[in-house]
């Protein structure tokens, strides 16, 4: 039987080869889908994560994990649909209109793909009514936006209303280098995130 903890070492180290190598492995030898990214993947970003939170390992290296994680996950994804493994939850993520920032971004849709969720990425600058436009058509259950000039943060104030005014029922998650927990309260957000590995965790809390 394929070594998922070896799976999940490689997803720590970023050795994309060996992840990508192991997930086919495992596959061939009929391991279940589910349990090759449960046991292999999300294992090894939730270490990646719980590094990141005691600042043991920086961006770089979350990155280079998340990279090796998302070459495996395009091996096991047709397998996990195949399977009807259904994601933890669907999240919409976006940079506020004017910010053109997007590698926190991009690291937390990474890391929250290695968590088992779907990520809808809508890349920078996104409008207020693409937000509410996707959100409706993709019916998801979380919304994450992040700006990062103090001089953008009232895109997610424009973004909160206009997602309450169209009733879209999505939980909403900000941050951003500027963002706090009271700017949070203030406009009506249902959580806020200082880092990546905190936005899985209340990516998760709020899905559960």
């Amino acid at each position: 039987m394929a070594d998922l903890k070896a799976l999940a070492d490689a997803v720590i180290k970023g050795d994309q080869n060996s992840a990508v190598e192991i997930t086919k492995a495992a596959l061939g030898e009929g391991a279940p889908a589910k349990q090759v990214l449960e046991e292999g993947l999300i294992a090894g970003m939730d270490v990646v994560g719980a590094r990141f939170k005691k600042n043991e390992v920086y961006i770089p290296e979350v990155l280079i994990a998340a990279r090796a994680m998302k070459m495996a996950m395009e091996i096991l994804e047709p397998e996990l649909v195949k399977a009807g493994v259904k994601p933890v939850g669907k999240f919409l993520i976006g940079t506020v209109q004017g910010d053109l920032h997007d590698i926190g971004k991009n690291l937390v849709a990474m890391m929250l793909k290695g968590a088992g969720f779907e990520v809808i990425d809508l890349g920078v600058d996104v409008k207020p009514e693409q937000f509410v436009e996707q959100a409706k058509s993709t019916g998801v259950h979380l919304l994450g936006m992040s700006a990062l000039l103090t001089t953008t943060m009232p895109g997610i104030e424009k973004t909160i209303k206009a997602l309450r005014d169209a009733e879209v029922s999505a939980k909403v998650m900000i941050g951003g280098a500027p963002v706090t927990q009271t700017y949070a309260d203030k406009v009506g957000a249902d959580g806020y995130a200082p880092d990546a590995a905190s936005a899985v965790d209340l990516a998760k809390s709020l899905v559960a």
